[in-house]
């Protein structure tokens, strides 16, 4: 078994408390608009990168104004709510980042565009801890499209059966097991992980504080 070299997170459900701010930021969207944001419609764009969601969002709610206008007004109300809140950091997930930073390469490997990861990093202190930052946007297909994880081992030089993955989703970890990653489901109580998550992941774990790579079983 090749050994741990780096840890890979996703951000939102992972780090941030901040899948349940998109849903709240596309449902406020859709009400502007007339229409209603469901649970269906967040389960059918979870992962999605920023061209994948905006096309889905302008088809599921049969709207007449531009992509361009769905993606700029969903990810403005995100950055708003970063500005206005700050991050709502997921338990000890600054000093968990800072304590394995001193033992493993480490990435952040998100759906979320480039302008929202910076804001939450930034805003968590965090930027300086992470050798990568991969976004769905910089690569053809968000999750369960192994693209971003791939894109971010390539930027830490580190090959991909040494990369541990940290996810929340169902897409998450079908994206890393993809990528032909280790990956620990860490669910997450404000939107929980799809059926088949647990099964699909390689570890799972309560939460983000117990994350120990040398700690978890070899798989």
């Amino acid at each position: 078994m090749t050994p741990i070299r780096a840890v890979l997170f996703d951000l939102d459900g992972v780090l941030v408390d901040t899948e349940i701010w998109w849903d709240e930021v596309r449902i406020a969207f859709a009400a502007s608009q007339g229409r209603s944001w469901s649970e269906e419609d967040r389960a059918a764009i979870m992962g999605s990168n920023t061209r994948e969601w905006r096309a889905l969002m302008r088809q599921r709610l049969d709207l007449a104004v531009t992509e361009a206008e769905i993606e700029r007004a969903v990810i403005d109300g995100m950055l708003s709510r970063y500005a206005k809140e700050g991050p709502p950091v997921i338990g000890e997930a600054v000093s968990v980042v800072r304590r394995l930073a001193g033992r493993y390469f480490l990435a952040v490997a998100s759906s979320a565009p480039p302008q929202v990861v910076e804001a939450a990093l930034e805003g968590m202190g965090l930027r300086d801890a992470f050798g990568a930052v991969a976004s769905s946007d910089e690569v053809p297909t968000g999750k369960p499209s192994p693209d971003v994880y791939l894109l971010a081992a390539r930027r830490l030089g580190i090959e991909p059966a040494a990369c541990l993955v940290v996810e929340d989703s169902l897409n998450g970890v079908l994206a890393a097991r993809a990528a032909a990653m280790r990956v620990v489901l860490i669910p997450n109580a404000s939107i929980p992980p799809a059926p088949g998550s647990r099964e699909a992941a390689t570890y799972e774990l309560a939460s983000l504080d117990d994350l120990d790579p040398e700690r978890l079983p070899q798989a």
